[in-house]
């Protein structure tokens, strides 16, 4: 709670001055003459121009609600609609079936990699000036050991993946309260600045895209102001990536010096203070520009306990920038961050994440007609690499200082735009490893879809970042109900 004080006062900070007097625009910029604004950024209040959209997000990281698939025709849909029309609130979601397999044997997992189906319904409401808003995933999962119920983990029958209240106590401002999944950043499957949850085994797994954003238990409060907006979110309470941990897909273990799975599930020692984030935006032209801060723990174990071996979570405190804008003809973008991890300084304690210096820049263009092609370059590099290698115990295997990562995804869509096939390719120069996500998504109607997909992965030494998951390679195929 050492956040709880300071971020109202912040806030309190902001709306002041926001609230007395708006700033006056640039000649030329009145009310009756503003430039047309890019899209999904026109202004959500015209009349008063105080409040705009969020940007856009980039290819692959979709928002929740975009999950549901298009209601559907009359002839179909008749029924469920009427009966839709009678419930005191409004009623969407999907029910799937998703199974898959592993291509290779792996000794410490089982043979199939997922045997779910899932029913999500999403409930929402306005309340007079209050939007209630509850999206739940009931889930049965042939997988997993146990279906004991762990909300921040994911694991259980049920995943709650929304439960919030949204409402504008000004005209300035907006506050969501309560769990909900938050995008930053102009990444596609490469997060920087977006250091809110991710769930890194259904990504692996083949579950639907989008399953990649975990929930946050977040107060948001959005202020916005013709100059710029701000997002300010804080989390009472930490929470933690659903990591790779061995109980669904198999990991390099450091403690054993080899592929581990159920034999050696990761263990750890979880933080419960709270995370503060703050996101500052605003269009500039065509080009939608912000600056981060974050104050909080590493989102995946980022350090070893020398004494206990549990996996522990490290304070981080990150900043950044990103920039995301019309570029030839395509879509560009740049984002930066700089990982201080607090409690390595010097980079001399190799049980703990050194800091880092994060950089991204991305391409996407259509190169023909329903062909799109988006290009990646990641860098990692490492602070006080030689203070890490001084200090690395000898079975610890060793890491690059600059770690490379190129990305490609490539889209065609054909047969009246009712098929997609996808190609999303990760290769490290540095590691020599890479992991390619081929899928074939085909809309039946309007209700029905199925997909057919992989995740495969390899590369030339157990400890790479792709490569550890080289037995982890799968096929699987999913069939959808959408309403």
């Amino acid at each position: 709670m050492k956040y709880f004080a300071f971020y109202f006062f912040f806030c309190w900070q902001i709306i002041q001055p926001v609230a007395a007097q708006e700033p006056k625009l640039p000649l030329g910029l009145g009310s009756n003459d503003e430039p047309t604004l890019p899209a999904g950024l026109a202004p959500k209040k015209p009349l008063n121009g105080m409040r705009g959209e969020e940007p856009v997000l980039p290819s692959g990281l979709f928002k929740e609600n975009e999950l549901t698939l298009p209601k559907s025709s009359v002839v179909d849909g008749y029924a469920a609609k009427s009966l839709m029309r009678k419930l005191p609130f409004n009623l969407s979601g999907f029910w799937e079936m998703r199974g898959g397999t592993r291509v290779t044997n792996d000794s410490n997992e089982r043979q199939t990699s997922i045997a779910e189906t899932r029913l999500q319904l999403k409930l929402t409401k306005n309340i007079k000036n209050v939007l209630v808003n509850l999206t739940t995933d009931l889930i049965y999962d042939n997988v997993a050991n146990s279906h004991a119920i762990n909300l921040n983990a994911g694991r259980g029958f049920i995943d709650l993946r929304e439960a919030n209240l949204t409402f504008s106590p000004a005209s300035f401002m907006d506050v969501k309260a309560g769990r909900q999944i938050l995008t930053w950043g102009t990444g596609d499957l490469i997060f920087i600045n977006d250091l809110f949850p991710k769930d890194w085994n259904a990504l692996l797994i083949g579950r639907d895209e989008v399953y990649v954003k975990a929930p946050s238990d977040v107060l948001k409060t959005s202020l916005f102001s013709h100059w710029a907006n701000l997002d300010i979110t804080y989390t009472p309470k930490f929470d933690a990536d659903r990591f790779i941990d061995g109980r669904r897909i198999s990991y390099f273990s450091t403690n054993l010096n080899e592929i581990a799975g159920r034999n050696a599930v990761v263990r750890t020692d979880k933080p419960n203070d709270g995370e503060l984030a703050l996101r500052l935006y605003r269009n500039l032209g065509a080009y939608e520009t912000a600056v981060y801060f974050y104050d909080g723990y590493w989102k995946s174990p980022g350090g070893i306990s020398s004494t206990s071996g549990l996996a522990l979570f490290p304070k981080l405190r990150v900043t950044g920038a990103s920039i995301r804008g019309p570029l030839g003809r395509g879509i560009g973008n740049i984002e930066v961050g700089y990982y201080d991890s607090h409690e390595d300084k010097k980079g001399s304690d190799p049980f703990v994440n050194n800091s880092e210096f994060r950089v991204l820049a991305g391409y996407e263009q259509e190169i023909a007609r329903n062909v799109t092609l988006g290009a990646q370059y990641y860098l990692e590099h490492m602070f006080d690499h030689k203070d890490y290698l001084l200090t690395l115990p000898p079975s610890f295997p060793e890491r690059d200082k600059n770690r490379h990562l190129l990305t490609s995804r490539l889209t065609l869509l054909s047969h009246n735009q009712n098929v997609t096939w996808s190609l999303f390719s990760f290769y490290s120069p540095s590691d020599m490893d890479f992991y390619l996500r081929p899928k074939i998504n085909y809309k039946i109607n309007d209700r029905w879809i199925t997909e057919f997909g992989g995740n495969i992965f390899g590369g030339d030494k157990n400890h790479t970042f792709f490569n550890q998951s080289q037995n982890n390679s799968n096929i699987y195929l999913s069939i959808r109900y959408g309403f």
